[in-house]
């Protein structure tokens, strides 16, 4: 019996390995001007910037994917020129020559020759699912199992910390279909004042509206304990990482005595800092991002490990264009369950999307882009005019 192959000579059975070969993977810098203002608890922000990948195959087939900062490296510790810098220099250079459809074996590679850099090694992969599926006629979810949804209800954030704004914004989002749930930041004014908002917007709304409050790590347990119950009065259906990463021990107090779900996001960027804190039971609800699990098998990996513990589902976003957004998607669209469905609105909050096709809201939904890859169309003009000159 001969020895099984490694991954530095895969050859996916000789079929597609010669034409899927990854010939470049070129980046860009973009600024996407926004159409208001978004505040968290550490920064604001009136333009979003990203990464572009575009990856190039032997047969001549482009793919496309994109790297999701929010405001510089405040986030997380990535900021776009570093992540640019990461692939040019590292990444990209142990792909080349690679089948793209050797997800697996390329994401070995990716994490050998870098640490963490999550957002930089999404963005690779979502353009390579692309890139491998528009190559073979084969949308992405395909390479995921398969999907089992074509439409998820997408929520908006409100977050311009003008409450007169947002109940406008958020009754034309009603108004249009687009929206029937939606988000609000806190944790960026005194929690007094934040309530006061919190209140006039939840009282100018029709009954039933579901709102998810995100404090963006902006509050202590103290804080929790006192303001806690005067959200469960407004009605307040799900509270996202309320302290900041690292406190279990307080986080896992204040999930105990909330009346109201509490989701983890920034606390878990890995699947063993997912482990950890569901082990101490610090939220019931997950929030997913690619810009976390550092690409979309594990992204759907980590989705795995949050329902093994109990948790719930929920799509988050880092403000994605249509790149960002329907590389989400994919992943999305294959989950057994998505009990919180997602909040990929980033396309709608830019002035230009990067995407001119694939993406549909209708109905409070957001839908599954449907062809090959990732099942959306490039702007190029929009691209070009957005990039950062050097």
């Amino acid at each position: 019996m001969s020895a099984p192959r490694t991954a530095e000579v895969l050859d996916i059975d000789g079929i597609a390995a010669q034409k899927t070969a990854i010939t470049s993977l070129e980046t860009r810098i973009v600024d996407c001007i926004t159409t208001r203002r978004h505040k968290l608890s550490n920064t604001e922000i009136t333009h979003q910037s990203f990464v572009i990948v575009e990856a190039t195959l032997a047969d001549g087939t482009t793919g496309w994917g994109e790297a999701s900062t929010l405001g510089g490296p405040r986030w997380s510790e990535e900021s776009v020129e570093a992540i640019k810098a990461n692939i040019d220099t590292y990444l990209a250079p142990t792909l080349i020559g690679q089948p793209a459809q050797a997800f697996e074996a390329n994401a070995l590679r990716m994490k050998k020759a870098v640490s963490r850099n999550t957002s930089a090694r999404a963005a690779i992969e979502s353009a390579l699912y692309d890139a491998a599926g528009k190559s073979m006629g084969l949308p992405a979810t395909t390479f995921l199992g398969g999907p089992v949804r074509d439409k998820i209800e997408v929520l908006w954030a409100l977050a311009s910390g003008d409450a007169d704004q947002e109940i406008e914004e958020a009754r034309a989002k009603l108004a249009a279909r687009e929206h029937r749930r939606f988000k609000i930041k806190l944790g960026f004014y005194e929690p007094k004042q934040d309530m006061i908002r919190l209140r006039k917007i939840m009282t100018s709304m029709p009954d039933g509206t579901e709102m998810v409050v995100d404090i963006n790590q902006g509050w202590t347990e103290a804080t929790f304990i006192r303001y806690a119950p005067e959200l469960a009065d407004m009605g307040i259906a799900l509270i996202e990482q309320p302290l900041r990463p690292g406190l279990l021990d307080a986080t896992a107090r204040v999930a105990q005595r909330s009346p109201i779900p509490i989701m983890t996001d920034e606390a878990a960027f890995s699947t063993q800092e997912l482990v950890q804190n569901a082990t101490a039971a610090t939220g019931s609800v997950y929030s997913l991002k690619l810009v976390k699990s550092g690409g979309l098998m594990e992204m759907k990996r980590a989705a795995a490990v949050a329902s093994a513990f109990g948790m719930e589902l929920y799509g988050g976003c880092l403000l994605e264009s249509g790149i960002g957004a329907a590389a989400h998607l994919a992943v999305f669209a294959t989950l057994p369950q998505l009990e919180w469905g997602c909040e990929h609105f980033g396309p709608r909050i830019l002035k230009n999307d990067l995407a001119k096709s694939g993406l549909h809201f209708q109905d409070f939904h957001i839908h599954l882009p449907a062809g090959p890859g990732l099942g959306i169309e490039i702007d190029r003009d929009a691209l070009d005019d957005a990039t950062r000159k050097a």
